[in-house]
C-alpha cells in the first residue's frame, strides 16, 4: 500500500497570466467558458476591463485547489473545473467543490479549502490550504476499540480501502475508534427510543430539504429514496416521517432480514407502528412496483453487498463492489425519481435527516450498460454521503466481497 501523506497542512500555489485569460475571453463562446467557470463565477467577475483579472484569479485558485490532490489530478478523477470560487458575506473567497471533488476531499479528510487570491497588472496568484477535518475520539470509542473490538479486522480493512494512501494509519485508527463510539451510542439510543413519546421522537430530529421531497413526490410517479446505514437511521427515518403527515402510510422500507429473529421482529414492529410498510429485499419486486405506481415512497438501503444474480459489479470508492441492480431497473421501469438521503447525529445528540436533489437518470441504447451506469451513479451519491460523516457509516459490514456472478 502506498504511504500516506503527512498529517500536516497541504498547500497548493498557482499563477495565471491575465493576458492569457483575456485572449481566452476574446476567442471563446459562452459554452467554452461554462466548462471552465460556473455561472456564478462568470457573473461575479462582472464586465469591463477588470473581468479578465477577476477570472484569472479564480482560475489560479481552481488550479491551486487541484494541486492539493496530485494523484486524482493525474488520474483525471477531478479537474480544476471541479472547484468553483465564491465569496462569503465578508468578501473572503472560498472553494466550493463539485460532488466528485467533495468525495476526493473527504477521502483525504479535508474539511474545507481556504483560499488567498490576489493579482497585479500582469498576473493573478492563488494559494489553497487544505484544512483537516477535526473530531474528538470519545473515551467509549477507545474502550470498545481496545476491549470489545467487534469486527475490528473488517472495520480496518474497509477504512483502509477508502482512506489508505491518503491519510496515515493513525488517522485510520482514530476513525475506527470514532466509529465504535458511534456504535455504542447507537445501542443506547435503540433502547432509549422505545420509551420516547411521538413528540419526543420528533423533537430530536431535524429534517432538511423536506420541501424538496414534497415537490418530487407531487410529480405523481412515486419516489425511490436512496440511502444507507447512516447515523441512527431508525430514529431519523421514523421520527422524520412525522414531519410529512400527508404521506403517513405511504412510506415503505425495503429491508433485508437481520438476526437474531427477535431483533428482526422488534425492528419490524417499530417500523410498522410508525406507519411504514416493510418490503423484503427478495421477492418483493411486484409489490414494490405497485407501491410506486400508487404514488408511494420507497426507502431503499443501497450500501450492502449484493450476491449472485442480484448484483452488478461497479465501483464504490474506487474498488469493485457487488451492488444491487434492482434499483436501476425499477427506476427505469416506473420513471420514479431517485432521491438520495442520509441521517447523522449532531454533537448535541440530536439527529438530522437530509434529502438531496434527485439524481439525473442515465439512458443508453444498451440495457446492461444503462443499469451499470445508473448503479454507479447511485454508489457515487452514497460516497458523498459517507465522507460527510464517515464515523457514522456502517463500517462493520463487509461491503467489498467476492465479485458476484453476472457482474
Amino acid at each position: 500500500m502506498a504511504s500516506a501523506p503527512p498529517a500536516g497542512a497541504r498547500c497548493g500555489i498557482d499563477t495565471v497570466e491575465i493576458a492569457r485569460v483575456g485572449r481566452l475571453l476574446a476567442a471563446s463562446d459562452g459554452e467554452t467558458l461554462a466548462r471552465l467557470f460556473s455561472a456564478r463565477e462568470l457573473a461575479d467577475a462582472g464586465e469591463g476591463p477588470g473581468r479578465a483579472a477577476s477570472l484569472a484569479a479564480r482560475f489560479a485558485a481552481k488550479e491551486a485547489c487541484l494541486k492539493l490532490f496530485p494523484r486524482e489530478a493525474a488520474l483525471e478523477t477531478i479537474a480544476a473545473s471541479d472547484f468553483s470560487v465564491e465569496r462569503d458575506a465578508y468578501g473572503a473567497p472560498h472553494a466550493v467543490p463539485s460532488p466528485a471533488a467533495e468525495v476526493v476531499m473527504g477521502r483525504y479528510r479535508v474539511a474545507r479549502i481556504a483560499l488567498s487570491v490576489s493579482h497585479d497588472a500582469t498576473s493573478a496568484n492563488a494559494v489553497a490550504v487544505a484544512e483537516h477535518a477535526a473530531g474528538e475520539v470519545p473515551a467509549i470509542g477507545r474502550f470498545v476499540w481496545r476491549w470489545m473490538p467487534f469486527r475490528r479486522a473488517v472495520v480496518m480493512e474497509n477504512l483502509r480501502r477508502v482512506y489508505g494512501g491518503r491519510v496515515d494509519e493513525a488517522e485510520i485508527e482514530r476513525l475506527a475508534q470514532m466509529h465504535y463510539a458511534h456504535l455504542a451510542r447507537l445501542l443506547a439510543e435503540f433502547v432509549r427510543f422505545r420509551w420516547l413519546s411521538p413528540a419526543g421522537k420528533a423533537a430530536i430530529v431535524r429534517v432538511e430539504n423536506l420541501e424538496l421531497l414534497r415537490a418530487v413526490h407531487a410529480r405523481g410517479k412515486g419516489v425511490l429514496i436512496l440511502t444507507g446505514h447512516f447515523g441512527n437511521w431508525e430514529v431519523a427515518t421514523i421520527a422524520g416521517v412525522h414531519r410529512f403527515p400527508e404521506a403517513r402510510g405511504r412510506f415503505h422500507f425495503v429491508r433485508r432480514a437481520i438476526k437474531p429473529r427477535w431483533l428482526e421482529a422488534l425492528v419490524t414492529r417499530r417500523f410498522e407502528r410508525a406507519g411504514f410498510g416493510v418490503l423484503p429485499k427478495r421477492g418483493s419486486l411486484d409489490a414494490l412496483v405497485g407501491r410506486l405506481e400508487a404514488g408511494d415512497l420507497v426507502v431503499f438501503p443501497f450500501d450492502q453487498h449484493a450476491r449472485g444474480r442480484d448484483g452488478v459489479v461497479v465501483e464504490f470508492f474506487g474498488h469493485p463492489a457487488g451492488t444491487f441492480r434492482s434499483l436501476a431497473i425499477i427506476a427505469a421501469a416506473t420513471g420514479a425519481p431517485v432521491v438520495p438521503a442520509a441521517s447523522w447525529r449532531e454533537p448535541d445528540g440530536s439527529h438530522v435527516l437530509r434529502f438531496e436533489e434527485p439524481l439525473e437518470p442515465v439512458t443508453c441504447d444498451d440495457a446492461k450498460e444503462e443499469i451499470a451506469r445508473n448503479t454507479r451513479a447511485y454508489n457515487a451519491a452514497l460516497e458523498r454521503l459517507v465522507v460527510r460523516h464517515p464515523e457514522q457509516w456502517w463500517w462493520v459490514h463487509r461491503r467489498w466481497k467476492a465479485t458476484p456472478r453476472g457482474g
